[in-house]
């Protein structure tokens, strides 16, 4: 049976949103911008890494990641981030799905002083924070990342009886949905924080590489400048949005040596190593930023084409990165349902990301629309929201 303390956590609205899609479907042409998963073209040579390696698909690979692979992960952390990580402290991971609920799994302890654990995860979220909270009997925390805290969540505003219980504190930035990026004052904020009630930082930060101005600076980076523990930070990136491969399935998370050394034990049980040619086409991929900066300056041209077609719109914020735009709306699931039944655009009310935890549910004035198509279907697509919506 489904346990109970599942049963309110936001991914039960999406049976829904599909029983009134196809409960009005609007018997025309469908413009998808619901789901986040990159239409952008892949390099086109990684299928010949795929070729040139597929005998190794009748060998088990590696579970950590093959050397060469953590080589390549470490030398991209360094070009980026400046940080110097060594192979040891990083895992291969099967996207940073996998390994933001594992890392739950693997470090959050049963208790915590003595009390039920807590977790910290920003309102909206992403729901694997909630599911792996609750998978590990910790308590989730949701704290509103909205217009009033920069759509970042304000954890410095906790009770100290709450942060004092922390053991994981759950942040994505560039944020889904809202775009904003942590500001390395804000990062030093958290961290500092972290120091202060012992509790360890999960920074998903698998958006970091499709930015419209400077890049985002790295919870690692900030970490070691500023000197903290070790095992404070695990960050979590991935192929998926930088390098238009969702299918690949390719992530990898990168922290303290007894950090990695507990996630790499629970993979032993439980998770499934990256097939080895596609540990090999990562290799290749992480190297090579020609293609990330190709990539990131067609969403510059998306990011320019909503700013024109939607900047009139009250309350609209150009986001900072990532590839979604977080609207305004007087009810997210009707206006998704509308937009839908009069004009086949899909989008995704903004309440499915979020929760009422008794203040209102901070997502429910909002729709989330992904930027992720061609730039004709995304203007097509936009300007067809904004005339029906904001008309």
């Amino acid at each position: 049976m489904f346990p109970e303390r599942f049963s309110n956590l936001p991914a039960h609205a999406f049976p829904r949103l599909r029983s009134l899609l196809d409960a009005h479907d609007p018997g025309g042409p469908v413009t998808h911008m619901s789901i986040g998963e990159p239409k952008h073209a892949f390099p086109p040579w990684i299928t010949e890494i795929i070729v040139q390696s597929a005998q190794d698909f009748g060998r088990y690979p590696t579970n950590e990641g093959t050397p060469e692979l953590l080589d390549a992960i470490a030398a991209w952390l360094h070009r980026r981030y400046g940080v110097t990580q060594p192979a040891e402290q990083i895992m291969v991971l099967n996207g940073t799905r996998e390994g933001l609920y594992n890392a739950a799994m693997a470090l959050c302890p049963e208790t915590k002083r003595g009390k039920t654990p807590a977790v910290l995860t920003p309102n909206p979220f992403y729901q694997v924070y909630a599911v792996a909270a609750a998978s590990v009997g910790a308590e989730p925390v949701f704290v509103p990342a909205t217009d009033a805290t920069g759509h970042l969540p304000d954890y410095t505003g906790l009770p100290a009886e709450v942060l004092d219980r922390t053991a994981l504190a759950y942040i994505c930035s560039p944020a889904n949905p809202q775009g904003a990026v942590a500001s390395r004052a804000y990062w030093q904020e958290l961290i500092a924080l972290a120091e202060k009630h012992d509790f360890r930082i999960l920074a998903d930060e698998c958006y970091s590489e499709i930015y419209r101005d400077d890049p985002p600076v790295g919870a690692l980076q900030v970490a070691r400048d500023m000197g903290a523990d070790p095992e404070r930070v695990a960050i979590f990136h991935s192929l998926s949005k930088r390098s238009n491969l969702p299918g690949l399935r390719s992530g990898f998370v990168a922290g303290g040596p007894e950090t990695i050394r507990r996630i790499r034990q629970l993979r032993n049980y439980a998770g499934a190593p990256l097939p080895l040619p596609l540990q090999h086409v990562a290799e290749k991929v992480w190297a090579d930023e020609a293609h990330v900066v190709e990539n990131r300056a067609l969403y510059a041209e998306k990011f320019a084409l909503a700013d024109r077609i939607l900047g009139n719109v009250p309350g609209y914020r150009a986001p900072q990165a990532g590839f979604f735009l977080w609207l305004p709306v007087e009810d997210g699931e009707a206006a998704a349902l509308k937009l839908w039944r009069e004009t086949g655009v899909r989008v995704l009310p903004g309440a499915y990301l979020s929760r009422d935890v008794g203040g209102g549910n901070p997502g429910a004035g909002y729709i989330r629309v992904a930027m992720v198509a061609p730039k004709d279907e995304t203007q097509r697509g936009l300007e067809t929201l904004r005339d029906c919506l904001y008309a």
